[in-house]
């Protein structure tokens, strides 16, 4: 695999902390949540089922571009769980990395909001998942992102981003 941050990206359920968690093991480099770096208020806002609108995400994705920019600087890439819905987003975040790759994790609806149902302790409610489709751009070709079923589990998908990854 070539050194350098990726990110996992995709609506919130689909399993972005679970395949970063994985990928950054295999790889030897740091995971990131995140989701750690919402601002106080935008986890409110979340928690009471409030979208996040672009003004919300700004100071938040600003914040992780930073942190992509100081691993690419320092020689110590990382693995980052970030929804990056849109290219306006991800393109904040290229901004840290112009060499940033992307881990597309893309499913169904209902087997993502099954999976939502099923855990616990995340601010994150089901009932903001349409929001969450209905903003979800999907990258383009020029975006170097790995497409990834979610019907796999973490340690299906595992093996086909590295290969992409090589």
């Amino acid at each position: 695999m070539k050194n350098g941050n990726i990110v996992v990206m995709g609506v919130a359920g689909c399993g972005k902390s679970s395949v970063g968690r994985l990928l950054a093991e295999a790889t030897g480099v740091n995971f990131i949540e995140g989701d750690a770096f919402h601002p106080p208020e935008n986890i409110e806002r979340m928690r009471a089922g409030v979208p996040l609108n672009d003004d919300d995400r700004a100071g938040w994705l600003a914040n992780l571009a930073d942190k992509l920019r100081q691993g690419r600087e320092s020689g110590q890439p990382m693995v980052l769980a970030c929804s990056a819905l849109k290219r306006r987003y991800r393109d904040v975040l290229r901004g840290g990395d112009p060499d940033l790759r992307f881990v597309h994790l893309r499913g169904d609806k209902t087997l993502i909001a099954e999976r939502m149902r099923g855990r616990s302790g995340h601010f994150m409610p089901e009932s903001l998942l349409d929001s969450q489709f209905r903003d979800l751009e999907p990258p383009g070709a020029d975006e170097a992102a790995i497409p990834c079923d979610v019907s796999l589990p973490p340690e299906a998908l595992l093996p086909l981003i590295l290969a992409e990854l090589d």
